[in-house]
């Protein structure tokens, strides 16, 4: 019997090698990304301009999130489920906050001429809005996965202390995170 148990908990949860099967093929598809936009610009036509200034706040949002998620799992493993209550709420608002400096950001380009899709666009642009939009589609899904813990969270009725949903949604945030801290550096500086 204690053999049985000491192999069970060595083997990982299937949830959790899933998500890492799916962060590995997100990974390989920015490195796919971010490869072609080194040799795109190499080409011809390839427009120069700054990142938004915003893009710096966001970063710095979705940094403070990640601290805030880290807490908040420490919380519920210790379960202080008050303070991991505060501290999830706090993670699922820096999330939607991130998300909402992207869209400010690229409103920002638009206003200053630089055209992401459509009549008028530019290759490194619309490889700035292919490659962002996506991590803002992944981030999105970490914003669902935040408030689906949220609202589990906060609820009266459910009292289920199992800490896997709480360790799978920490893992893919500190991804996404990650994964924009990559993009801002070789976006700006590349």
């Amino acid at each position: 019997m204690s053999t049985t148990i000491s192999n069970e908990r060595k083997r990982i949860h299937p949830h959790k090698f899933t998500l890492w099967v799916a962060m590995g093929s997100i990974v390989m598809m920015f490195a796919g990304l971010t490869s072609a936009y080194i040799v795109r610009k190499s080409g011809a036509n390839w427009l120069q301009f700054d990142m938004p200034p915003i893009f710096w706040v966001s970063t710095i949002i979705i940094l403070f999130s990640s601290l805030t998620m880290h807490l908040a799992l420490k919380s519920f493993k210790a379960r202080e489920m008050k303070r991991y209550r505060s501290l999830i709420t706090i993670t699922a608002i820096s999330g939607v906050v991130f998300a909402v400096l992207q869209y400010a950001g690229f409103n920002y380009l638009y206003q200053h001429g630089v055209q992401v899709f459509g009549a008028g666009s530019n290759p490194s642009a619309s490889f700035l809005g292919v490659i962002v939009g996506l991590h803002a589609l992944h981030v999105l899904g970490g914003v669902i996965a935040l408030l689906v813990i949220f609202f589990k969270a906060h609820s009266r009725r459910i009292k289920n202390y199992n800490v896997t949903a709480v360790e799978i949604v920490s893992t893919y945030w500190h991804f996404v995170d990650i994964l924009w801290i990559y993009l801002f550096i070789f976006l700006k500086w590349l």
